[in-house]
């Protein structure tokens, strides 16, 4: 290969691809051993104090007239406590309001960071945090399931349905792979591919513009179409990032409510 080849190899832009997330280490030293602190890790850490720090402030000195930041605080709580918690599991369901309340303002924080500039990646848009919140899930209906039934009830009330005993052998494997295996993959997957998604198509207009301008100037009114796209997406994707906080807690409130049910 010529010289000139290697200077036009180096200028040709690469595309955007899932390499780009994974992100190199932040830490100033140990740079090369460290891949466990990136830019993901310091995402994650800043949206639980965030939250902690938010929450205790709000709730320092409770007033009968509120401050905006009780007013939100206390907003947001009852919004989660009485249209996810109540509405879905009924007046059982305000015992677990607060984490619902935890759960739906930590993945909505966590993807608010994938339209934030010069920031513009979630942490759910990797599946290791989506598929954490879902263990977790998973792991306290089963839990709630087996302390309001009983361990072998709560198994039966989940795996047998009311039908004719000749149906079951085919009824049985279907519903232990709906309740307990499609339920947490669907949880995480869902919340995972919808933010990874989002910031690929953020990441294409927006490197999209900058690499054709750079090809050719006559592309500069391309270039700027594709931007103005990016922005445009990015109203749509802030809609997705509510959507997608909303409908995580929603799902899960309704597992929860399925556990405590007493009929099939």
């Amino acid at each position: 290969m010529t010289g000139q080849s290697i200077v036009l190899a180096a200028d040709v832009p690469f595309p955007p691809s899932v390499e780009d997330f994974y992100l190199p280490s932040i830490l100033p030293w140990g740079a090369h051993d460290n891949y466990w602190f990136t830019k993901i890790t310091l995402l994650v850490w800043l949206t639980v104090a965030i939250l902690i720090v938010f929450f205790l402030a709000a709730n320092r000195k409770p007033q009968l007239v509120p401050t905006k930041g009780q007013w939100l605080a206390e907003s947001i709580y009852g919004f989660v406590r009485n249209n996810v918690a109540v509405d879905m599991i009924g007046p059982a369901g305000i015992r677990f309001a607060p984490y619902l309340t935890t759960l739906f303002m930590f993945i909505l924080l966590n993807n608010f960071w994938g339209i934030v500039p010069f920031v513009q990646m979630s942490p759910n848009s990797h599946i290791a945090f989506p598929a954490v919140l879902a263990v977790i899930s998973y792991v306290m209906f089963i839990y709630v399931g087996i302390r309001h039934h009983g361990f072998f009830k709560y198994f039966k009330h989940a795996l047998v349905p009311p039908a004719p005993w000749f149906i079951l052998p085919l009824l049985v494997p279907i519903e232990l792979f709906s309740n307990f295996i499609v339920r947490p993959f669907s949880l995480a997957v869902r919340l995972f591919a919808n933010m990874f998604a989002g910031h690929m198509l953020l990441l294409v207009f927006t490197l999209g513009g900058f690499a054709m301008i750079s090809a050719n100037g006559w592309l500069a009114p391309v270039s700027v179409l594709s931007w103005a796209l990016t922005i445009a997406l990015t109203m749509l994707e802030f809609l997705v990032i509510c959507l997608q906080a909303y409908v995580f807690t929603v799902l899960t409130a309704s597992y929860v409510q399925g556990a405590l049910a007493d009929e099939h």
